[in-house]
């Protein structure tokens, strides 16, 4: 008996249950954020030795759209395949020489998306003040570990850490969250799933 592919219409958890469930659209779904995340990477301004960059925005919709699994997948295979030799890291670069300092925040990316992907899977995506705050819980994520991370990195203590990995961008990665805050509810609304 032939099995049939549908959409999880009746209990969506989050956006990409809306497309068919079957291995190869999950896969697609994986690699289209990880892809994502990758173009948005090379949207960057030189800074100090973290570059600004589009990359939260997309760990902020792919984390939301895909759910926890699929967003941790999706965020692994970015990390994996850009130490691998994809050029999908900021500027293409690729490889771990190339992100030694900034490193941190890309293995934050994995556990960013997770949470969120964990939140929004709770309906944490579908009313304004509560996908803020979930955005916010993800975006401290990548700070915490991706500050720590460069403190480290570059041997420097935490005022300086901070000032070269958080204050830079808090400005510009909360109009990142915002966007993706109001984005989330609006698809939803547009749908017809609230």
């Amino acid at each position: 008996m032939a099995s049939t592919v549908v959409p999880n219409r009746l209990s969506p958890k989050v956006l990409a249950d809306l497309v068919a469930h079957s291995l190869l659209a999950d896969a697609a779904l994986v690699v289209g954020g990880a892809g994502l995340v990758g173009a948005l990477a090379q949207w960057t301004i030189p800074f100090t030795p973290v570059p600004m960059t589009g990359q939260t925005l997309g760990v902020l919709l792919v984390g939301a759209t895909l759910g926890m699994r699929r967003g941790i997948a999706s965020m692994g295979l970015y990390l994996l395949a850009g130490l691998a030799g994809v050029p999908w890291f900021t500027d293409h670069d690729s490889g771990y020489a190339t992100v030694t300092a900034t490193f941190g925040y890309i293995v934050a990316f994995v556990v960013a998306a997770g949470v969120l992907g964990a939140l929004t899977e709770r309906g944490n995506d579908r009313k304004l003040v509560n996908a803020i705050v979930a955005m916010a819980i993800a975006e401290a994520i990548i700070y915490v570990i991706g500050v720590s991370w460069l403190k480290v990195d570059l041997s420097c203590s935490w005022s300086q850490a901070i000032a070269y990995g958080f204050t830079p961008f808090i400005l510009g990665d909360l109009v990142k969250a915002a966007i993706a805050a109001a984005v989330l509810p609006l698809a939803w609304r547009t749908i017809g799933r609230r």
